[in-house]
């Protein structure tokens, strides 16, 4: 009997619209996409049985910004391992250094290219 690969999860979190389409667009193919327009609504996903296996974070989100929803993230045992990657457009050096110092496993600052070969 031929076993399917499951495709790995990623919960993209961003406020705007666009970020979130555009890496659903970017990453459908090879992951299975979920997408939150807030820190809460990304707490809300993990209640409901979701455990991806990568998220992408933006910072700069009302209400609870990146920084907080990742601390609350963090202080949930089961979630504790899922690898947080920080994707924003606050590009200071220092909040760099604070995202790494946090323990994000790496920091992309939009606007970033795609580039798709054929």
């Amino acid at each position: 009997m031929d076993t399917v690969d499951k495709k790995k999860k990623i919960l993209v979190v961003d406020d705007d619209n666009l970020c979130l389409l555009i890496a659903e667009i970017m990453l459908r193919r090879e992951y299975e996409i979920f997408t939150a327009q807030s820190g809460n609504e990304a707490l809300d996903h993990f209640l409901t049985g979701l455990f991806p296996d990568l998220i992408l974070l933006d910072i700069l989100m009302p209400n609870m910004d990146g920084w907080e929803t990742y601390n609350k993230i963090r202080g949930i045992s089961l979630l504790k391992d899922i690898p947080i990657v920080f994707l924003t457009s606050v590009s200071e050096s220092e909040e760099i250094k604070r995202a790494f110092s946090m323990g994000a496993v790496d920091y992309i600052i939009k606007p970033y290219k795609y580039y798709k070969t054929i």
